[in-house]
Order: C-alpha cells, then structure tokens, then sequence
C-alpha cells in the first residue's frame, strides 16, 4: 500500500484557490490497495475513466477526504493533513489493512511540509522520502527559482545570463544592463508555473513574440531607457516580488529557443531519469507538451542529460528526494541553459509515466508520441459529457488495439452558464499527421460551436 496526498503547492507561498480537478490527477498514479488523500470526493466519472485506463480496480482504493478547512474542498487546506478526524480515517484503514507496516511510502503531489507533519502523525516519517528536509520548509526552497540560480551556479549547471534582485533599485540597474545587451528580459517570479508567473519585458520590439514562457508582456516606449526601466519597477515590483516577500529573477531574453526538459527521481541510494520532453507555447500560454523527446541531436542530449543529472545532484545533496523536473532551453546554436527546477510531481508526470510508459508503452514498436495539450480559448466544449461523448462518436477516444486516441487529463468541471469548459488532454499518436487529423477533428467540432455561438 502507497498513500498518496493529492494536494498542491502551500496556500502560503501562491494562494490558489481551486485546484479540485488539477490535483486529482493524482488518481492515475493509484493502483490497487493504496490510499488517495483528496481533498473532496473524486469526480465519479474520472475515477471509472482514469482507473479503467490504468487497470486499477476502484473498489480496492481507499479514497478519504481531508476536512473542508478554509477551502471549502475547493483545495486541500494543509492544516487539515493533521485534522484529528483525517488521521482517525487513515488509522482505521491502516488496521483493516496490516497496519502502518503495510505501508510501502508516502507522496504527494507537492512537498509540503504539512506532508511530513501528516506522515509524521501516523508513525510513517521514514517512509515519506526526505521527511526531515520537508519538516523543515524545505520544499519552498527546492521550489524557488531564486534559489535555482544559486544552485545551479554551485552545480555548475549553465544558464542564461542574469540575476537574482531583492529591491526596486537593483532591479532596475539589472534591468538595463540586460536590455542593452539582448533587447528583452524575463523578469520571473520565485513561484509560479507554466509560465503564468513571467513577464517578457521588451525593449526591441522585434522580440515581442507569443511563443516564450512568459504569459505576460511590458514593451517599453521608445523614450529614455533608464525613465522607462524605472517606471517599469515601480510598477511592477509588488507583482514580481509578490508583495516583497521573495526575491525575483531577471534573466536574458534568447530568441527562438526550445523549451524541454529532463524529469529525474532522486532517492537515498541515486537518481535516475525518467523521461525528456518539449513544452510549446502560443501567446506566450502554454499550449502543448510533447514526450518522449526523441529528435534531439546528440550532441544537444547529452549536455540536457549531463546538466540535468549535475543539477539532480545538487538537490540531492541539500536534502530533497523525489520527483524533480530541470527545465531547459536548446539555443539556436545547440547550446542547453536552465532556466529552473521544479521539485515536485509536476504536471508532466501523469503524461510520461502514466500516459506515455503504464498505458500506452510509447517506446514500444511502432512507436507513438503523447501530446498535452489545454483547450484553446477558442473552442467552446459546453461541459465534460458533451466532450466524452465526441470522442465516441468521432471515433477518437484512447485504442488500446491502435495506441492512438484522445486521453483526457482530468475530470471536466462545468463551466458557469454560458461559459466553456476548461481542461487538458492528451493525443496519442503514431505520425504528425495522425496528431494533425485528430486535432482538426475536434477543431471543426468545437471551434464551430465557438462561431455558431459569436
């Protein structure tokens, strides 16, 4: 038995509110026998959808909710891991099932230290991979990509020029230098993901493109330099800086690069890869994910291995076990620079080890590629019903005969009235123009109903 916390980064580092479908994708993780903390009762259809896809009996998960908390269920309010109600439920699982020797280790989607506490409570500290170090805070700091840089420049990891800046004034003179050496910054917030949490600031408008990690874009005027930099920070110091409380992250903007990335599992006795992958953005949002990565030179492999494996060393090292995700970029030149490092389950893990490896067996002959992708804005999918049961009548839901399909991430919540459904899928497929023929398919469906409704 596995116990499994299905929760999300700590309410006090970024406040998210509601992360109740996200953080269910913890369910494609659970196989028969292990505990499922959720933080409200999983969505009945997802649970049947996921589990039949993974070969996972539901009737032998043991599924428990933690208190509603300050979060009303909406998301799993860390204060409640310790609730002595939560910890009753899991004891009297624990003793219908061989106790707390049955329990082969503890993890969670976020390493919190509320995990510990919660491990720590039932008896089952040393099965929680580096409980001591998480006890301490210790996955804010693994998490923070201030603390990357450091970490990166100690592991002699190579990264894009910049620094990291703790005021207004520092971060201007940064600001300048960079611009006046590459044109356009990203300035990053410690904690953010997916991008949401940069800002692509640009001073040749040239560079103001819609494909970098960066979800949000400043053009500066074309006036004075240091005036507009200036201006800039007293702007958007509060924003970057998240009200003061962290350091921010300002790094040199390169033009027409690929973004990947090499996960990696870190234990007490090594570390291993698992798996690489691409990350594709469109208006700076990110639209697609693609693994296995598979057209890498190998020149450009093996400085994205051996990096990866130098910076997995270097948290190893500080105290952190577990997942671990170094994001990278590939210059036009062949040159891999880190860009951070993700010290958690991240939102590739489902689509390599459990889509890409568990269902699919992408490296198997013939081989097939497993493509994330989050619904365009322009689509309109009414809700989840309507979208599984396109899948059926277009003949596009997961084969296992074929290995191709559709593969929908997680549970599909409702929208408001008149609104669109928000979600991620995956595409699995054999040839570019089989992903294409499947993507069209759904474009036609849904991208009609968005100009039907206009």
């Amino acid at each position: 038995m596995r116990i499994i916390v299905a929760n999300h980064i700590d309410p006090a580092i970024r406040n998210r509110t509601d992360l109740w479908a996200w953080t269910q994708r913890a369910l494609w993780g659970a196989r028969n026998g292990d505990l499922v903390v959720l933080c409200a009762p999983p969505d009945p259809h997802f649970l049947r959808y996921s589990t039949a896809l993974t070969g996972t009996d539901p009737r032998w998960l043991h599924l428990v909710t933690v208190p509603p908390g300050q979060y009303g269920g909406r998301l799993l309010d860390p204060q409640m891991l310790t609730h002595p109600d939560l910890l009753d439920r899991v004891r009297s699982v624990l003793a219908e099932h061989g106790g707390v020797q049955a329990v082969e280790e503890v993890w969670a989607l976020w390493p919190s230290a509320s995990v510990a506490r919660f491990a720590m409570s039932l008896g089952l500290g040393e099965k929680l991979p580096g409980a001591g170090f998480l006890a301490q805070g210790g996955g804010e700091l693994v998490n923070n990509k201030a603390t990357f840089r450091m970490l990166a420049a100690a592991a002699g990891a190579p990264v894009a020029a910049g620094t990291v800046v703790r005021d207004p004034g520092e971060a201007a003179a940064a600001t300048e230098q960079l611009l006046n050496n590459a044109g356009a910054v990203v300035v990053k917030q410690a904690h953010n993901g997916a991008g949401v949490g940069n800002e692509l600031l640009v001073a040749d408008p040239l560079l103001a493109t819609g494909h970098a990690g960066a979800r949000h874009l400043h053009q500066l005027g074309g006036g004075d330099l240091t005036e507009g930099v200036t201006a800039y920070w007293s702007e958007r110091w509060a924003w970057a800086s998240a009200g003061g409380r962290f350091p921010v992250v300002l790094e040199e903007f390169i033009p027409d690069a690929r973004t990947v990335y090499c996960e990696q599992h870190l234990t007490d006795t090594g570390i291993q890869p698992t798996e690489m992958g691409e990350l594709r953005y469109t208006g700076r949002r990110l639209s697609h994910e693609s693994v296995p990565l598979r057209d890498l030179t190998p020149a450009v492999e093996k400085q994205l291995l051996e990096g990866s494996a130098r910076l997995a060393a270097a948290y190893r090292d500080v105290g952190y076990r577990g997942r671990l995700s170094t994001d990278a970029i590939v210059t036009p030149d062949g040159q891999v620079l880190y860009t951070e490092v993700n010290a958690q389950v991240t939102g590739s893990w489902h689509i390599y080890e459990v889509f890409a490896h568990h269902i699919v067996h992408a490296n198997a002959a013939p081989e097939r590629t497993v493509t994330e992708s989050h619904v365009p804005g322009h689509w309109t999918v009414p809700d989840g019903v309507t979208f599984h049961r396109t899948l059926t009548e277009l003949g596009l839901g997961y084969d296992p005969t074929t290995r191709t399909g559709v593969i929908v991430s997680m549970p599909i919540v409702d929208p408001p009235s008149g609104g669109a459904a928000q979600f991620t899928f995956s595409t699995v497929y054999d040839t570019p123009a089989r992903h294409d023929a499947i993507w069209n398919a759904l474009e036609t469906r849904f991208a009609a109903d968005c100009r039907a409704a206009a």
